[in-house]
């Protein structure tokens, strides 16, 4: 199993702080049966910058660690990018990491906005190469209330990824229900964990899938772990004709 999604490396923003900590998170992983983790830390998000090289040099610092501890599961460099006009220029200056070395590069919004230029950064990263992963758009209130902003993203060429917890109800009820109406619309593309430690966010993975088993079937459960490890290989992704989502009074989250 892949997780595209994790903040497993030390020292760098919200996630694993030493480590100790990632050690503690690579363990839990390999209970999950995760065998390939992206680490993903936070780039121009508050007070974190995490430009391409300091990644590198942290994944491979991390991947001789845990060699030499005898834990079983690969680290590969990613980057969860906060939106910002200028990621086309951050790119060409390398200091935006996509996936592995893949098109696929990570963008968050906030948890409460999608920025009007949103649409245009989106078409301006696909003509230089890029492909949008919009993480966890499930906890973006603007999308929340407003799902059609989603699908127009979905329809013009980005991908999304949803995080393991919201789909077992450790984000409150609404946004589980609203992940799942995500999956069952096409609007989503990947599951992850979006791990910053093992104790309050963990990985839930695993928990994850067997929700969606249980709902959709394994054919779905399929589809979105050979996702996963598609984008790790730079390759395309399976997507369905995305469909839209009705507002309904009760996805309002206070």
């Amino acid at each position: 199993m892949i997780d595209v999604h994790c903040h497993i490396l030390p020292g760098l923003d919200d996630g694993a702080q030493d480590l100790s900590d990632s050690l503690r998170m690579a363990k839990q992983a390999v209970e999950q049966g995760i065998d390939t983790i992206v680490a993903t830390p936070h780039h121009l998000n508050n007070q974190y910058e995490n430009p391409k090289q300091v990644i590198l040099n942290k994944v491979d610092g991390l991947n001789q660690l845990l060699k030499a501890e005898k834990i079983d599961v690969k680290i590969v460099p990613g980057q969860e990018v906060r939106i910002h006009g200028e990621m086309v220029e951050g790119f060409a200056k390398e200091e935006i990491l996509p996936i592995n070395g893949s098109q696929y590069v990570l963008v968050e919004f906030s948890s409460s906005h999608v920025p009007r230029y949103a649409e245009r950064l989106f078409y301006d990263l696909q003509v230089n190469g890029l492909i949008p992963i919009i993480v966890h758009p499930e906890r973006n209130q603007e999308i929340i209330e407003r799902p059609d902003i989603l699908y127009q993203f979905v329809k013009k060429g980005a991908i999304s990824q949803v995080t393991a917890a919201s789909i077992t109800g450790d984000f409150g009820k609404k946004i589980r229900q609203f992940t799942l109406k995500l999956i069952e619309a096409n609007l989503t593309h990947l599951v992850a964990s979006d791990a910053h430690n093992t104790t309050n966010r963990g990985f839930k993975l695993r928990d994850a899938y067997d929700v969606i088993e249980a709902k959709y079937g394994s054919e779905m459960v399929y589809l979105l772990l050979e996702n996963a490890a598609l984008i790790v290989d730079g390759l395309h992704v399976y997507k369905e004709i995305p469909e839209r989502i009705k507002k309904k009074k009760f996805f309002k989250i206070f």
